[in-house]
């Protein structure tokens, strides 16, 4: 089965997504696992006295010889793709073929082979987000102090700095990281436990052996470095792949956010940050001037999608009937794959992101200028009720004189709040004029935002 771009193709075999994780969602690798499985557990029987030293060895020296062609033309033929990979192994295996999957039902070896694949994602993503966390602690730093206006209802509100803001993002990222690292320790596999989970196949076969099918089962378990649930039926619990999609959704959650706050502050009416563009690249086929945040759409196309998926996983947790039901097989072969790609993607491009971000000084300063002295009246008027003022009526003043700078700024003005606040008399019998204008500063209005700042980076720094 040789593919080329003249099918369809998934975006996530060559666009999105890294080699590697495709490889631990790739169908040879599958396979070994599913071979590497059925070897753990024929050294279980060996040492339970069902099966030789010599079967075992057979099946051991062609564990990675996995045939896709050969195997796939077996399932054309017999329309399961399990047992076309046995009757494969079996066809390499002249010694020790007869023996393979002896007592065990399918889900025994599919399903610690998905777990197995879960944990190895996990492996895969985390030291990404521990770069990406890392990589925005130290932007988070070197912003700390940087003021700019904050934002709220899409309005400007009160100023706050850059690496405040940042640390928002880092707070949720580093709540992401924990999470998947809680799940990549709680990961188990079905185990060994038969057709309904009851591991009457294996209490059969075992009989008279000494050997009890939980000892089995945690031999093979040892040997895969994998705990079991306690309880499974024919399948592990679905709702671990819930939980599961759940938490990759969790990240997307994060980095769509900060990608659509990018989006917003890339935008010319703002202008305060952007993301990397390289010398040659093209922003639009038909506009040459563009300069579109493609990263930041991108991941929250992506994003979007990865939202969607535990839905899926909910489905099929749910509507797992009884000991079991096939309807999620398809699904799944979709969902686990797509999602780890999908985070995977999301991690190379927002580190892409915050390794490039470009801040505007020019824009921040323009902003903070045009729209933070309105916050900072706040200040003022707390002054003057302290010297002797009247609250209620400081702040019909304020508000007055306000309302016109708006006006002034909608009509592309320059802001006249602080001259015409530090000429009133109302205001400047309490408040000396040069007090006034002082106070009015928005970028002393920032409380202990820099701190703050910091204080999250040396926890990411810290624990990650």
């Amino acid at each position: 089965m040789n593919f080329s771009h003249d099918t369809y193709l998934s975006p996530f075999t060559w666009r999105y997504g890294s080699d590697e994780m495709r490889r631990l969602w790739s169908e040879a690798h599958k396979r070994r696992l599913w071979r590497r499985i059925w070897v753990a557990l024929a050294e279980a029987q060996q040492a339970a006295g069902l099966v030789t030293a010599q079967q075992v060895a057979d099946l051991r020296a062609h564990q990675d010889d996995v045939n896709l062609e050969r195997s796939l033309e077996i399932e054309a033929e017999i329309h399961h793709d399990l047992m076309a990979e046995i009757r494969c192994f079996a066809e390499q295996c002249p010694t020790g073929g007869g023996i393979i999957h002896l007592g065990a039902t399918s889900a025994d070896i599919e399903d610690n082979a998905d777990a197995m694949r879960l944990r190895d994602s996990l492996d895969l993503l985390l030291p990404k987000l521990r770069r990406l966390l890392l990589a925005l602690a130290e932007l988070i730093e070197r912003e700390a102090d940087h003021v700019c206006m904050a934002f709220t209802h899409l309005q400007p509100a009160e100023p706050t700095t850059v690496g405040y803001r940042l640390a928002g993002y880092a707070q949720d990222l580093f709540a992401d990281y924990q999470s998947l690292q809680r799940l990549h320790v709680e990961v188990r596999g079905k185990g060994l436990k038969g057709a309904v989970g009851t591991a009457a196949s294996y209490a059969e076969l075992l009989s008279g052996t000494g050997t009890t099918p939980a000892e089995l089962e945690a031999r093979v378990m040892k040997s895969l470095d994998l705990d079991a649930f306690p309880i499974a039926t024919q399948t592990y619990p679905r709702r671990q792949d819930w939980d599961t999609l759940n938490a990759l959704a969790g990240l997307g959650l994060t980095l769509y956010k900060f990608a659509f706050d990018l989006r917003l502050l890339q935008s010319p009416s703002i202008g305060e940050w952007s993301e990397p563009f390289g010398e040659a690249q093209v922003g639009s086929s038909a506009m040459p001037f563009k300069r579109n945040p493609i990263n930041a759409e991108n991941v929250d196309s992506l994003a979007r999608f990865l939202a969607a998926l535990p839905r899926v996983a909910w489905d099929n947790a749910a509507h797992t009937l009884l000991e079991r039901t096939l309807d999620d097989s398809a699904s799944r072969r979709l969902i686990l794959p797509e999602a780890f790609l999908v985070a995977d993607e999301l991690l190379r491009r927002a580190e892409r992101i915050i390794k490039g971000l470009r801040i505007n000084d020019t824009a921040v300063k323009a902003n903070l200028e045009r729209y933070g002295i309105f916050a900072a009246t706040e200040r003022l008027l707390m002054e003057a009720v302290r010297n002797g003022g009247n609250r209620q009526d400081l702040h019909e003043i304020i508000r007055e004189h306000s309302l016109r700078a708006w006006e002034a700024i909608r009509a592309r003005q320059p802001n006249p709040l602080a001259d015409s606040l530090s000429r009133d008399e109302r205001i400047t019998q309490l408040v000396p004029t040069e007090r006034v204008k002082e106070l009015l500063r928005a970028e002393q209005y920032i409380g202990d935002a820099p701190q703050r700042a910091r204080q999250m980076a040396a926890v990411i720094r810290e624990n990650v």
